[in-house]
């Protein structure tokens, strides 16, 4: 029981700290999206963590948007209970559209460089996924 809570607590922090150890993208032009849905125990152990931070925070939405650059948008919609989403953005010229539909999802974005754009979704209950985007 406790490996399963260091776990989500590992994971957390990663979500937490990955953009702080960013490094600027080479001046080619480009970029790469790398889409992480978890199965089993990670998965698991990750939604549990958050799950339980989510009622330690009385089952509201969460919504974190970190913007650091220039023309940067973040839009996001939920419905339901205990969702929880982060929006990353470093650079200029980043754009993430998401939404929630349903009960205790997880999403995170982590944007990088310039110039990347996701629109995601999720719909149902207990989802998870990270998307990381890189643009140079």
């Amino acid at each position: 029981m406790r490996t399963r809570h260091w776990k989500a607590a590992a994971m957390a922090l990663l979500m937490g700290v990955t953009p702080a150890i960013y490094t600027s993208a080479p001046a080619n032009a480009g970029s790469v999206t790398i889409k992480v849905t978890p199965k089993g125990k990670p998965a698991k152990a990750v939604k549990k963590g958050l799950t339980f931070l989510s009622r330690v925070q009385e089952a509201r939405n969460r919504v974190r948007v970190e913007q650091y650059g220039s023309d940067n948008g973040a839009y996001v919609s939920q419905s339901g209970g205990g969702n929880w989403l982060g929006v990353f953005q470093r650079g200029s010229g980043h754009t993430a559209t998401a939404s929630q539909d349903g009960n205790n999802n997880t999403l995170g974005i982590f944007q990088f460089g310039k110039n990347t754009s996701t629109n995601t979704a999720q719909t149902g209950d207990g989802e998870f996924g990270l998307i990381f985007q890189g643009g140079w």
